[in-house]
């Protein structure tokens, strides 16, 4: 049949060797009498075919949009910018290129498993508690700057990019400090000694308050129109929830079938995409009809209403086609005390997740456990990339996205040269300026109702923590309380109470307001120290099953080539690298390098007897 040869759109799932049973993805066993076992497709070494990996790094690409574009629009709303379309634009632009040059980095050089960098939401809480104090709180100018503009009988005494970039300046300098930390961990290996004082009752209230203490953040953006927000909202849950197993019949082709139907989790896959896809039409049609009015009152104020498709339109005017960042491209960053150490403690944080996503990610990808000199290069590389986040004013750092690699489990899709190829797409789309003003235009409250799906999520995962230790116990019900409501109570009432801290020392009384309106600090450092202080039994604490489930997933699996590339066979050549942490040979560390133990001094021994060999009377051995 000649109409079997005809082009057709490619199905990810397609493969010779699969085989669809019971709504799973298994690969037959021609050595074990035909049973079947649950596999991946393509595993992290595997590299598919060209067009089936663009396919794939699309679509991991599309998935970390959902959580990427939402870090811009709140920070212009703390940047006092809120109506400033260029530098969203900017921001959005800086921020997808930032993705694709940290999972360049972090696929090639760093951990080496599938895993897409993105901006993490865990620095929003100490960039806005930065943000509250006194010399960077926004005036009345400052906010209202276009509705002053446009007054030919006011003076305009500031300068619209001066407003929100000399905040930037700030949050980079602190940014880039903090980073630099996170790469002397990385690269000393020292996180590992701090992570045996961490347990659940720690990670538990620090994730948890990060998700709780943004909540206000979301209805500022959602009051613009709570109904497209709650619309928003609802369409992620039903897509993700209800919908979540239904398979949509697309076409498709393989060599064995040629053209043919076959079935696509979308609704799985894509909820949030889908999501925002179908409200931003809504909002459209609203806003051609003037459904949804130019302005809105808000504080007793006349504004423009960000809840129409229309608000931010001259940037795709003025944005350039093509953006280049460049380091320092906004000044020269400065730094403080208070500024730095806020953004010290979301670097903890944030590394605490990712050495949870790596093993995470090893698991899901069927592959061996991430070695340690892996695991610290994947630290010290997000530290690096972090860096550079902050050279060319991001505004965020980079972290390991859980999101695209639950995602691997669904695909069944791990291979290495798939998520590199999704770095560059992230990278080019932050190069083309228009895709960036593009962006801008999705109305606030289509942001708003995602972000209070992701900020939930967020919590929920702090929560999902305590399953590890004893509920039962008063004693970590007790600083699990504690945790959490101090975390909750004592930031809160700093921000209705301003300069309630009085040392005598204005530098240190910013480091303090800035810690203790950070609630994921007041609550982490509260579990931290009472976890570690108040007597309790390892399986009580938790740290039991914690360790068993990081050990459970050094079971071998698929062999992974873990090693750097180009230059692991002369670091090998080089000794003295099995005392760095980072090498691939690490295997000793740099205090014990003058000592040897008794098993190696034993184990010495035998290899110098056993290299005299007994000599072969006939020409064999048994």
């Amino acid at each position: 049949m000649g109409e079997e040869n005809l082009d057709c759109p490619i199905n990810v799932f397609d493969s010779e060797s699969m085989e669809v049973e019971e709504g799973n993805l298994r690969t037959a066993r021609p050595d074990d009498g035909g049973e079947t076992e649950e596999r991946i497709i393509y595993g992290v070494e595997d590299v598919p075919l060209p067009h089936l990996t663009v396919v794939f790094a699309l679509q991991q690409a599309i998935l970390a949009l959902g959580s990427t574009l939402s870090i811009p629009f709140i920070l212009t709303n703390q940047l006092c910018s809120s109506t400033n379309a260029d530098a969203r634009a900017q921001l959005l632009c800086i921020s997808m290129f930032m993705c694709g040059v940290a999972t360049i980095l972090q696929t090639t050089f760093g951990v080496r498993l599938g895993i897409i960098q993105g901006g993490s939401h865990n620095f929003l809480a100490p960039i806005i508690a930065m943000m509250a104090l006194e010399k960077w709180k926004c005036t009345e100018e400052e906010l209202h700057i276009d509705s002053i503009s446009v007054n030919s009988n006011y003076t305009i005494t500031i300068d619209r990019d001066e407003v929100w970039q000399r905040r930037m300046r700030e949050i980079q300098g602190n940014l880039m400090l903090a980073s630099i930390v996170q790469l002397v961990l990385g690269c000393t290996g020292l996180m590992g000694f701090f992570l045996r004082y961490i347990g659940p009752l720690t990670i538990a209230p620090t994730i948890s308050l990060i998700g709780l203490s943004l909540t206000a953040v979301a209805a500022d953006i959602n009051q613009y129109h709570w109904g497209i927000a709650m619309l928003t909202l609802t369409l992620i849950g039903l897509f993700s929830l209800y919908l979540g197993r239904v398979k949509v019949p697309i076409p498709s082709f393989s060599r064995e079938k040629k053209c043919h139907m076959t079935t696509y989790p979308i609704f799985q896959l894509m909820p949030v995409i889908l999501s925002v896809a179908l409200c931003w039409i809504l909002s459209y049609i609203l806003t051609v009809t003037d459904v949804i009015s130019p302005t809105i009152v808000i504080n007793n104020k006349n504004t423009t209403n960000l809840a129409r498709t229309d608000a931010r339109l001259d940037v795709l005017n003025t944005m350039p086609w093509f953006y280049f960042p460049y380091p320092f491209q906004f000044g020269t960053p400065t730094v403080s005390v208070a500024g730095f150490a806020g953004m010290l403690a979301a670097t903890i944080s944030s590394i605490i997740e990712s050495v949870g996503d790596y093993f995470a990610a090893a698991r899901l990808s069927n592959a061996e456990a991430p070695p340690p000199h892996a695991v610290n290069r994947g630290i010290a590389t997000e530290g690096f990339a972090s860096i550079i986040s902050g050279m060319v004013g991001a505004g965020h750092p980079t972290t390991s996205y859980s999101g695209n690699i639950g995602a691997i489990g669904i695909t069944k899709v791990a291979s290495r040269r798939v998520f590199q190829v999704a770095g560059v797409t992230l990278l080019l789309s932050g190069i083309i300026g228009k895709f960036g003003a593009v962006l801008t235009l999705i109305p606030d409250p289509i942001i708003g109702g995602t972000l209070t799906v992701v900020f939930g999520m967020v919590g929920a995962v702090g929560i999902s923590v305590l399953q590890f230790m004893d509920m039962s116990s008063t004693r970590n019900l007790t600083i699990l309380a504690l945790s959490m409501i101090l975390g909750l109570m004592v930031p809160q009432w700093l921000l209705t109470h301003p300069n309630s801290i009085n040392t005598g020392s204005e530098d240190l009384d910013q480091v303090l307001e800035v810690l203790l309106t950070t609630a994921m600090f007041v609550g982490g450092v509260i579990g931290f120290i009472l976890d570690n202080t108040v007597p309790g039994t390892k399986e009580e604490r938790g740290l039991l099953r914690w360790r068993e489930t990081l050990e459970a997933s050094q079971k071998r699996r698929k062999p992974v080539q873990y090693n750097m590339p180009f230059v692991t066979r002369i670091i090998k050549r080089i000794k003295c690298c099995v005392y760095f942490p980072i090498s691939p040979t690490f295997s000793k560390s740099p205090l014990t390098c003058c000592k040897k133990t008794k098993k190696q001094k034993a184990y010495e021994l035998d290899v110098v007897t056993t290299d005299i060999k007994p000599v072969q009377q006939n020409g064999g051995g048994t």
